[in-house]
């Protein structure tokens, strides 16, 4: 079982990514999935979350409003669309599937976990 995440880079301050978590070796079209992510020298952030359905999205406040996240279960894959960038929130992004359906802020929620994408915005 993988997780992928892609998708990062250098960006400046106000401007967009896309990031994408392609999984791999099973099926996660009955988890949920979320976004999580840690800067150098901080703790394990999390960033959303997204039900089996794609119907039930949960957020922190320091994104909400900014990033949105989206799910293909057909492609087994997930988005995070990063809008109105902050040099803050310059972090390595990892992408996580949870054993159940639905799943809130917690990373002990999570088992799988993929390895994590760069993004850097620069003011």
């Amino acid at each position: 079982v993988q997780l992928q995440a892609s998708g990062g880079g250098l960006v400046q301050a106000g401007g967009s990514l896309r990031l994408s978590c392609a999984a791999s070796g099973r099926t996660f079209s009955n988890n949920a999935m979320g976004w999580f992510r840690q800067a150098p020298g901080q703790e394990r952030e999390f960033v959303g979350a997204i039900a089996w359905r794609g119907g039930t999205t949960t957020y922190a406040g320091s994104v909400k409003g900014r990033f949105t996240i989206s799910r293909d279960n057909a492609k087994n894959t997930m988005y995070l669309q990063m809008n109105s960038l902050k040099p803050e929130d310059t972090a390595v992004y990892r992408c996580a599937a949870a054993l159940r359906s639905y799943s809130g802020s917690s990373s002990s929620e999570y088992k799988y976990w993929g390895q994590g994408t760069l993004v850097t915005v620069s003011s």
